[in-house]
């Protein structure tokens, strides 16, 4: 697969792939000293990660101000998403929660080098956040989809929009999940994982 190529259709610009590549340089060095992923899924971290990531870069809402990435460990989707949303939406703030603080001090290493002024990072689990105006929620292989409904419910508003990237049980997720929430379900095929889906939710309801 060429990247450069595969790339074009998120019609990102020189600048942030040279970003995109400092960041997965970054990640290298930083996987040699502890385990953000695997070292067999490092050796296509393109596909695996980086692309797998930046699909979602579809499904965002017209000029979204806020984007919050739950357990953002080696920084997919969150890190990816805020280089992205650094040159098409400067406005729109990047906020990564991680509980793990060793994961954090990697996370904040990560957005001073690549200058990522529109990204903080929260060593906090996410119970602990309140944020408000939140547009945008983000997870990848964090918790079940139940969970991830009550992760994100204090933050959400109606309009809020949930992209979780999830794997082949995911019906099965869907399913548990509805027996605590009601919410509106768009179901994506992942264009890099065929066993894989991008889950976009909406108007998120807790069940009386």
């Amino acid at each position: 697969m060429n990247i450069e190529n595969e790339l074009q259709q998120y019609n990102v610009s020189r600048e942030t792939l040279q970003k995109l590549q400092d960041f997965v340089a970054l990640l290298q060095e930083w996987n040699a000293k502890m385990n953000l992923v695997s070292k067999k899924s490092l050796e296509d971290v393109w596909q695996r990660h980086v692309l797998d990531s930046i699909q979602l870069v579809k499904y965002l809402p017209q000029n979204p101000r806020c984007l919050v990435d739950i357990g953002s460990g080696a920084g997919f989707p969150g890190i990816v998403l805020a280089i992205v949303l650094q040159e098409k939406f400067p406005e729109a703030k990047v906020i990564l929660v991680e509980s793990i603080t060793k994961k954090t001090v990697y996370l904040k290493d990560v957005c001073t080098k690549l200058g990522l002024t529109n990204t903080t990072v929260e060593n906090s689990r996410i119970e602990n956040i309140s944020i408000k105006n939140v547009d945008v929620i983000t997870a990848r292989a964090v918790a079940a989809l139940d969970m991830l409904c009550l992760y994100a419910f204090d933050l959400a508003t109606k309009n809020t929009r949930m992209l979780f990237l999830k794997g082949r049980s995911y019906t099965d997720e869907v399913t548990a999940a509805e027996q605590k929430w009601k919410f509106n379900l768009q179901v994506y095929p992942n264009l890099y994982s065929s066993d894989g889906v991008v889950l976009e939710l909406s108007n998120l309801r807790k069940i009386k």
